[in-house]
């Protein structure tokens, strides 16, 4: 039998309207869905009554419902061996933090077709939705995307804090919040301002999207009292400051820490 395509798709950030075209054709079409922890359930009732549909999520620590990206993996390979279309769904864009690398290089060393169609992520998505541009042509023209939680097999952090302190205008920081207070000492060791505007931003683009703002310095407790938890982006840089003026989304919970300075453009300062 000829193996069949398998898709690695991007269901986007959480807001299941922001899901492209081209991902929602392949759930409808799907034999099989083999979907993440963060993919919301609104999207997978486009899925033929008929389709197998595999959670395949992983949660932190918890053993009981992880799945091995081995076993994952050999899940796909096993079921487009079956002449199945099979959809690998996962939350944002595959090549993000999504291991979606790893699954495309053992289809490949398997023998297996497989296209990508990315996804909106979270790393953008969730500072936009609460009122936060990751630029602003006076203020920022660059951003670095950097994990806060990196595979702890690696048995030591590759993120080089010293060179992102100052290297970027806006750091955005996925899976972060729990290590939040020493990536925040990182930050401001490495010569980042302490008194830098900086955003948390828990389950960006959903119903249940709360964002807190605070100083660089403050934010581990801002977090600690709003009883922020993951999944969480992190917003560091002066871009944060637009958040008073431009909010937009009806449903952000807004816990305020200590009230940011306003923005001023650049060049308007007296």
């Amino acid at each position: 039998m000829i193996p069949a395509l398998v898709s690695l798709v991007g269901a986007g950030p959480g807001d299941p309207d922001l899901i492209t075209v081209k991902a929602l054709n392949r759930i409808r079409e799907a034999d099989v869905i083999a979907y993440d922890r963060l993919v919301n359930q609104e999207i997978m009732t486009e899925a033929r009554l008929e389709a197998e549909l595999i959670y395949v999520g992983k949660h932190g620590t918890d053993c009981k419902t992880t799945w091995h990206q081995d076993d994952i993996n050999t899940l796909l390979i096993q079921k487009a061996l079956q002449g199945k279309r099979v959809v690998r769904l996962k939350g944002g864009d595959p090549f993000i933090f999504g291991r979606g690398a790893e699954e495309a290089l053992a289809l490949r060393h398997a023998g297996i077709p497989f296209e990508i169609i990315p996804g909106i992520s979270s790393a953008i998505a969730a500072p936009a939705y609460a009122g936060i541009p990751v630029t602003h042509r006076h203020v920022a023209t660059s951003f670095a995307v950097i994990a806060g939680h990196e595979d702890p097999l690696k048995g030591e952090s590759t993120v080089h804090w010293d060179r992102l302190a100052k290297a970027v205008d806006t750091l955005v920081i996925l899976m972060g919040v729990g290590n939040c207070e020493s990536i925040v000492s990182e930050l401001i060791v490495h010569g980042l301002e302490p008194e830098t505007p900086a955003a948390a931003i828990r389950y960006g683009t959903t119903h249940e999207q709360e964002t807190v703002t605070a100083k660089l310095v403050d934010l581990p407790k801002a977090i600690s009292e709003a009883n922020l938890k993951a999944p969480a982006a992190l917003v560091i840089g002066e871009v944060v400051r637009l958040r008073e003026e431009l909010i937009w989304f009806v449903h952000d919970k807004v816990p305020q820490a200590e009230p940011l300075a306003a923005f001023v453009p650049l060049g308007t300062h007296s």
